[in-house]
């Protein structure tokens, strides 16, 4: 039975930490949502761990920075994981060996400032890397210079490593725009070779678990995707709180009870259902 909480205030203190998702969650990429400011003040003042578990492909560092800059506290997060920073983790400890990337990336400059203290090249060209790093893309762009790497690269048989494997992301004003794990998913699909880092997939989650130094405690996800958020704490055994205000926003239109419309959202998508829902994080 899924619970319907008026507030994160009504359970948070039954869990050890709780982590949360970033866009959708605390933010619509230009502004804090309206109660999620004061929520998470409150519940940090109360002794509440609280983290941040996004699947961007940026390091932890720029995203940490991002949330600071919307007006929360520098020091309201005792950790910031980003799938960005789970596979810079893992080239600079020598689990992944590629070392000539070309990188698709949201803005300009991104990937340089992602691989600062990496041993890597990246190069423009799909038929001179070693693998494609799929790490964001500019809202509106034309798909054509992305569908020509990746075509490259299927042919050419190189990995994809993505490090966004959210299908859409919220934006402002309730609009959702595509995002990388869409074309991973059809990369695959078209039998390509894809690495995901991040949410829903278990080591991202037993990576922020670890960090914490609660491999074996009671751990709260906040997130608005089912597929990512809900699916992937639920693997990892942890409790979900799905916030309905997010990517899912448009659905959550009054058209239908909120429980017939979060059924059918998870049905659509194969995910589990969450053990909590919030209209918005408060």
């Amino acid at each position: 039975m899924v619970r319907r909480l008026d507030s994160l205030a009504d359970i948070a203190a039954g869990y050890d930490a709780v982590v949360l998702d970033q866009w959708g969650v605390l933010h619509d990429g230009s502004a804090p949502y309206a109660g999620a400011l004061a929520s998470l003040d409150a519940l940090e003042s109360t002794g509440t761990r609280l983290a941040v578990l996004s699947n961007s492909g940026k390091r932890a560092a720029p995203n940490a920075a991002r949330i600071a800059a919307m007006g929360f506290a520098p020091d309201l997060f005792e950790l910031v994981m980003t799938s960005g920073e789970a596979l810079w983790q893992d080239i600079a400890g020598g689990l992944v060996s590629v070392r000539r990337l070309c990188a698709i990336e949201r803005s300009a400059g991104d990937a340089t400032a992602w691989a600062a203290g990496l041993d890597v090249t990246l190069t423009d060209s799909a038929e001179e890397a070693e693998a494609v790093l799929l790490m964001g893309l500019s809202d509106g762009a034309s798909p054509a210079p992305v569908a020509e790497v990746l075509d490259t690269a299927l042919a050419r048989g190189i990995p994809v490593l993505c490090t966004n494997p959210d299908r859409a992301s919220p934006r402002a004003g309730g609009v959702t725009v595509g995002s990388p794990g869409a074309l991973a998913h059809a990369h695959a699909d078209a039998g390509g070779n894809v690495r995901f880092y991040g949410k829903p997939h278990l080591p991202v989650f037993r990576a922020v678990g670890s960090a914490l130094g609660l491999t074996s405690g009671r751990i709260l996800m906040v997130g608005d995707s089912l597929e990512h958020d809900v699916a992937g704490a639920k693997d990892a055994g942890w409790d979900a709180v799905f916030v309905e205000g997010g990517l899912h926003a448009a659905a959550f239109d009054g058209s239908a009870p909120p429980e017939t419309t979060l059924a059918r959202l998870a049905a659509a998508t194969g995910a589990p259902l969450p053990d909590y829902t919030l209209p918005e994080l408060c």
